[in-house]
């Protein structure tokens, strides 16, 4: 069974085509179009076969899929012989109300997605456009959606709800849904494997532009930073993180500033770039080596951010096995790294300096006589949304 797994931007599409039925479960073809919409969109595509770009107008996301096709059926540099070869499109969706899990994409669940635009208004505004559009065009090709929330299913009630009316809960869905579910679950699998260990207790942590904490338990999620929203948890490269809502009615009645206004600045100007103008915490390290002060302020606050989370899960695990670095910064990060894990000795978490430093791809960067193992693990979202784009239809057919 091929699956076509596809992350959407509101300009860009980006693709991997991965083959099921082959025990080794093969990624076969990548590729990506940006500036979707624009006078001219970049056009790239890569499988065993070659390497190909180009600059041509790509007008919706529906071409864009077009061309994807067309791409991976090319006689010179395809992979497949048809369209009719892929199974099926997998989506990593993000947020839905009262939808969550694994689904095929229609009409209820479209509207679903739309009724939390407010609340994801990064992501589900683009994924329901394209969505639709690709529904319209290519209605014989079935659309499967695998949210982040749905790994998020398993945390306790202590650790899912706020102390809000219930009826806010039970009825509009307020709740700690928690996101980067598929890169969680990936961990979760792929640390199970390496240590053999079905049984671990380990703390995920995807620090990238968008960032995240999870407490697994047997591989299940048991606590996670992100709360109701992507908004929320650790401060992120240009969103909030958490923060008091009571703040706002101050800040805006000091600056006349509409309430829309003042959630898009929390959600599109804020995190490191409102503290140091900066969003890509490669330029916020280089400026902080620099002496700038807010740099250096913003990569702080960054990592306190992370050591708050990483503590209350230590207590909420109790005996850790091992704490996983991935995404971006986690995997390419040394510095964010060892300051999150330092004079964590007492703790039992012992980094080996040299370790850390060196070397690239998956390892374990914990010293000999650390009682918690400390890896990097890059991650692997779309193999998980293939997985269950294919365990859904399987089990339907």
């Amino acid at each position: 069974m091929k699956i076509l797994v596809a992350n959407l931007g509101s300009t860009s599409f980006k693709y991997r085509l991965f083959d099921l039925g082959d025990p080794g479960e093969p990624m076969l073809a990548r590729g990506a179009v940006d500036r979707i919409g624009g006078p001219s969109s970049k056009v790239v595509y890569a499988s065993s076969k070659g390497k190909t770009e180009a600059d041509r107008a790509v007008p919706d996301h529906g071409e864009a899929v077009r061309l994807c096709l067309e791409q991976l059926t090319n006689p010179a540099t395809g992979v497949i012989g048809s369209a009719s070869e892929v199974s099926a499109i997998g989506f990593k969706a993000v947020h839905a109300k009262g939808i969550s899990g694994v689904q095929r994409v229609d009409a209820r669940l479209l509207s679903a997605m739309e009724a939390f635009n407010d609340v994801t208004p990064a992501h589900n505004p683009p994924y329901v456009r394209a969505m639709r559009m690709l529904a319209e065009r290519f209605p014989e090709m079935p659309l499967v959606a695998a949210f982040e929330t749905g790994f998020h299913a398993t945390i306790p009630d202590r650790n899912r709800r706020y102390a809000v009316p219930n009826e806010w809960a039970t009825e509009h869905g307020v709740l700690r849904w928690g996101f980067h579910g598929a890169s969680h679950r990936f961990i979760a699998e792929r640390t199970a494997l390496l240590l053999n260990r079905p049984d671990l207790r380990l703390i995920s942590c995807h620090l990238g532009g968008s960032s995240s904490l999870c407490a697994i338990r047997d591989g299940k999620s048991v606590a996670t930073s992100m709360g109701m929203s992507p908004q929320s948890g650790l401060l992120q490269n240009n969103r909030v993180g958490d923060f008091d809502p009571f703040a706002l009615p101050a800040v805006m009645r000091a600056t006349g500033m509409r309430f829309e206004e003042a959630l898009a600045i929390l959600a599109n100007r804020s995190g490191l770039l409102g503290i140091c103008g900066k969003n890509d915490l490669r330029d916020v390290e280089a400026a902080a080596e620099t002496g700038e002060a807010d740099a250096q302020l913003a990569l702080d606050m960054y990592v306190s951010s992370i050591r708050h989370y990483l503590g209350a899960y230590l207590v909420e695990l109790g005996d850790t096995d091992a704490i996983v670095f991935t995404a971006g910064i986690g995997e390419n990060s040394p510095r964010i790294r060892s300051m999150v894990c330092r004079d964590l000795e007492r703790l039992g978490i012992l980094l080996n300096d040299e370790l850390n430093e060196a070397g690239h791809g998956e390892r374990k960067i914990s010293a000999a006589d650390s009682k918690v193992e400390v890896w990097v693990m890059p991650t692997n979202e779309e193999i998980i949304v293939a997985r269950q784009a294919r365990d859904l239809l399987s089990a339907r057919s």
